[in-house]
């Protein structure tokens, strides 16, 4: 008799995030926590993995960072 290995997916969810304020005049630690997100430039968008690293960084750049989907 076979026994079926149960194989669990983890399926992780997927945050698509634009940039949409300039880093410029800003402070050098939101220059890096752009940076960490992979991105720099206006208007660019990076699929990321929804954990709380993410959503921390995204909390502190809410006035240039939006989530277009989840």
């Amino acid at each position: 008799m076979a026994t079926k290995k149960k194989t669990t997916e983890i399926v992780k969810t997927m945050l698509k995030v634009q940039q949409y304020g300039s880093a410029i005049r800003r402070d050098g630690r939101q220059r890096l926590y752009l940076k960490s997100l992979g991105l720099g430039r206006v208007n660019s968008i990076r699929e990321l993995e929804d954990n709380q690293t993410v959503r921390a960084l995204l909390s502190k750049l809410t006035h240039m960072v939006r989530i277009v989907s989840e």
